[in-house]
This record gives structure tokens, C-alpha cells and sequence, in this order.
């Protein structure tokens, strides 16, 4: 299972390069857009639209990599208050939780891309591309986040009996 763990770990810290590059990529895009206005009055018409889609990829790549490292928003003042082993009982309860969520938008988004897809949907703004596309990455994302809920229950289940001390904001 740890070799398992690793070796996923690997993966979400590629896709969390893909989304730091993305970032970049974003970056220079609405700079040359913004540029290109003022310096020539032409822009790039499709750069809002591409600066939208990277965002969205952004936030499907980094949040396995987010919750994997304990860096998405965790409020634990009451984890911390509790008895350790109630505070770990509630840590199973929101990895519970968390794993039925990403499930359920596995499921969801895969209904809505499956629908899309059949329904031959196309995306017509500045850039012409089927619904799909745009689609598909969440289904993925939410597997990768539902994988990392299982090792987060595993890591849990060997850990110490206590809350997890990532993401800690004042102790």
C-alpha cells in the first residue's frame, strides 16, 4: 500500500508541475493580451476564454496535490480542543465524507460528460470545441481525490490515535 501511495504521489506531483506551468502559461498569456491592446489596439480574443479553461484545470489538477499535502482550508480549532481520540474519530468522519463527496462527483461528472458527449454539445464562444472536453478532466480529478481519501484513511488507520498535525494553522 505504501508503494502504492508513493508511486500516486509521484503522479499528482506531475500534474501539480502541469498546473504550475499552466499558471505560468496563463500569466503570459493575459500579459501579451493586455500588451498586444495597448501596444497595437489588437488583443488575442480567445486569451479570456483560454485563461478560464486553464483555470479550471488548475483547480482539478492541484486539488489531489492540495489535500495529499494538508494544504487545502481545514478549520481544526475544535479537533484541537477535543480528547485525541475523539479529534481522530472526527478525522475519519470528514475522510467519510470527503470520499462519498469526490464519489458522488465522480459519478456526476462522468453522467454529464457521457450526456454531452451523446448529445454531440459544442462550447461556442471565441473557440469552438465540443462540451466534452471541457468536461472530462472532473471525473478524473475526482478519482485522483477520492484515491487520496483512501490513502488519507490509511495513513490515518497506522498513524497515531490522535488528529493529523498537518495543516495545523496556530498551535
Amino acid at each position: 500500500m505504501q508503494r502504492a501511495s508513493r508511486a500516486f504521489g509521484r503522479l499528482l506531483d506531475g500534474w501539480m508541475l502541469v498546473a504550475c506551468a499552466m499558471v505560468l502559461a496563463m500569466t503570459l498569456l493575459i500579459g501579451a493580451d493586455v500588451g498586444l491592446r495597448n501596444a497595437a489596439h489588437r488583443g488575442l480574443p480567445w486569451s479570456n476564454e483560454a485563461s478560464e479553461y486553464m483555470l479550471y484545470l488548475i483547480t482539478l489538477l492541484s486539488a489531489p496535490w492540495l489535500l495529499r499535502q494538508g494544504k487545502h482550508i481545514r478549520i481544526d480549532i475544535v479537533l484541537r480542543a477535543l480528547p485525541h481520540r475523539i479529534g481522530w474519530g472526527l478525522e475519519w468522519v470528514s475522510d467519510a465524507l470527503g470520499l462519498l463527496c469526490s464519489l458522488y462527483f465522480v459519478w456526476y461528472g462522468i453522467k454529464v460528460l457521457i450526456a454531452s458527449y451523446m448529445a454531440g454539445s459544442i462550447s461556442i464562444k471565441t473557440l469552438v470545441i465540443p462540451e466534452w472536453w471541457l468536461l472530462a478532466p472532473m471525473p478524473l480529478a475526482f478519482i485522483a481525490v477520492s484515491i487520496e481519501f483512501v490513502f488519507r484513511m490509511h495513513r490515518l488507520a497506522k498513524g497515531e490515535r490522535a488528529p493529523r498535525s498537518d495543516a495545523v494553522s496556530a498551535s
